[in-house]
């Protein structure tokens, strides 16, 4: 839970035993997307103003057909759609799914959708921010409902090519996990502050090899291990 909580991912099993890391979408870049889709509807219904409104009463009929299918029907049919994101999602990089990170259903998407007007309570979506606030995934009520997660679309890179170093032998043998944990940290050298980077070296202080005459620190010797263990044997 701690390194999920740093890393700001959610990881997820498929049924095949396939761990997925999504990565959920923030307040910020979710609200940005919504303002896009909001500038998008709005623009489809003052064209249909336009068009429609010298129709006299027939016309306002349909103008008030037409707002209501943008406004309910819109976000349902590009979630079904193959990006699974409406337009301004997509501006934004991101995307609609399940929790189990497969494509969002049409069950799934009208309820998240429908209660979107719970969210608006009491003012202005205050309900929708508040939850978001408060989960670690940053979900609305409709979310939490349907079971769907905002994701950014792009792939999740969990590694880096390992930093450069000389290569050093560890001080006992390392079972598999061991060697999984080094180089998993080893390739988020530049995705961790350098406070936490060493932080976490610490925690392999019983595997670090002696520092010797170089005074090396925690963090250049465990590196040295994670080449050690990529077979770059000095």
């Amino acid at each position: 839970m701690p390194a999920q909580r740093i890393d700001t991912l959610a990881l997820v099993e498929t049924p095949e035993g396939i761990v997925l890391s999504l990565r959920p979408a923030g307040l910020v870049a979710r609200t940005m997307a919504f303002l896009v889709d909001l500038l998008i509807r709005l623009g489809i219904d003052l064209a249909l103003l336009l068009l429609l409104g010298a129709w006299g009463g027939l016309g306002v009929g349909l103008v008030l057909i037409g707002i209501f299918c943008v406004e309910w029907l819109y976000p349902i049919a590009f979630e079904l759609s193959r990006w699974g994101a409406t337009p301004g999602k997509r501006t934004l990089g991101l995307r609609v799914v399940m929790d189990t990170g497969l494509p969002i259903t049409p069950a799934a998407s009208f309820i998240r959708n429908l209660l979107r007007v719970a969210d608006f309570l009491p003012l202005a979506y205050a309900f929708g921010i508040v939850t978001m606030l408060l989960n670690r995934e940053c979900k609305r009520l409709g979310d939490l409902a349907a079971g769907t997660l905002v994701v950014h679309a792009s792939p999740v890179v969990l590694h880096d090519a390992l930093p450069p170093g000389a290569s050093l032998a560890p001080a006992r043998p390392l079972n598999p996990r061991e060697q999984a944990a080094v180089l998993s940290w080893a390739g988020r050298a530049k995705r961790l502050t350098p406070a936490r980077f060493e932080e976490l070296a610490g925690l392999a202080a019983a595997v670090l090899p002696p520092a010797g005459d170089s005074k090396a620190g925690k963090v250049e010797r465990l590196l040295g291990v994670a080449q050690w263990l990529m077979g770059r044997r000095a």
